[in-house]
């Protein structure tokens, strides 16, 4: 039941069959039949489905709630458990990159710290190149990064899938198109994150994919932060590629607009980083609490 439950998770997550069985590595015939089995037992549909698109009904919309309160307390179960097996004192010196760090990790690292009182968490800032380095010169024990490089050094860990939306504020003229095909991001002016950032190389891999260079953007400006970004955007004409989870309170407050993509989209994970083959106790502590907290285990 529980390998059902996250299997329903998953699909109602992802709103595909075929999504959630290649993020589970089964096949798409066996996530339908866990879901088919779980609408037996309950009786109930759990999900529409009109061709290759599924919406969750309002059984679905009841049992995932309760699903998520399921995986919060197994989270919270994994995490004590394990706390007792490690040192619970001590310093953790802990690296992210400036989109982790002031969108991503501070509520982790609250609960982190409700836990084990005694661990003092230094918590170093930087683009993703940064935290690579210092934690190859053990710097610090722990990176959480945006980007992923090719380091046989460093082992990647994936926690949390995001998004590189195109957006610009409220009043640009750019608001009243109905899409953004490739060919209009050359007409467009760009900010960009500086080089080594993590996001940067994101977008550089994924435009060149599509055939499109950096240097076929209009740089305007190349900044050192997310935040610097969203405050250029709020007084000009430029547009950004900016990581979903960093503009929510913006996008509420209808200071800054989604730009619709033609037919493409930017996605990346977001990383845990340690040095290959080896361990430090706090450093496996942290690491499980930001998987569990994000419903995922090593």
């Amino acid at each position: 039941m529980d390998f059902r439950l996250k299997v329903f998770y998953t699909v109602a997550q992802r709103l595909s069959f075929t999504k959630a069985a290649a993020e589970l590595f089964i096949t798409q015939p066996a996530v339908s039949k866990h879901i088919q089995e779980l609408e037996e037992y309950h009786k109930i549909k759990l999900f529409e489905r009109n061709g290759s698109r599924i919406a969750i009904t309002a059984a679905g919309n009841v049992l995932l709630k309760h699903v998520k309160n399921i995986f919060d307390i197994y989270s919270e179960i994994d995490f004590d458990m394990n706390a007792l097996l490690q040192t619970q004192s001590g310093v953790l010196r802990v690296g992210a990159s400036t989109t982790v760090s002031q969108y991503i990790i501070p509520p982790v690292l609250a609960q982190f710290h409700q836990k084990l009182q005694d661990v003092q968490v230094r918590l170093w800032n930087g683009n993703t190149e940064q935290m690579e380095t210092a934690l190859l010169q053990q710097e610090i024990e722990i990176g959480i990064v945006e980007g992923k490089s090719k380091n046989k050094q460093i082992k990647y860990i994936p926690f949390l899938k995001d998004e590189l939306v195109l957006v610009c504020n409220s009043k640009n003229p750019l608001t009243k198109c109905d899409t953004i095909g490739i060919d209009d991001l050359k007409q467009m002016r760009f900010l960009l994150r500086e080089q080594g950032s993590g996001t940067l190389e994101v977008i550089d891999d994924a435009l060149k994919a599509l055939g499109v260079k950096l240097s076929d953007l209009q740089v305007e400006m190349q900044l050192g932060s997310t935040e610097s970004i969203k405050s250029y955007l709020m007084n000009s004409n430029c547009v950004a590629f900016i990581s979903i989870h960093a503009i929510q309170k913006e996008l509420q407050n209808e200071e800054l607009y989604l730009l619709d993509l033609d037919r493409f989209a930017i996605e990346r994970f977001f990383y845990i980083i340690t040095l290959q083959g080896k361990t430090h106790s706090l450093a496996d502590v942290l690491a499980q609490k930001i998987l569990s907290y994000y419903n995922l285990k090593l």
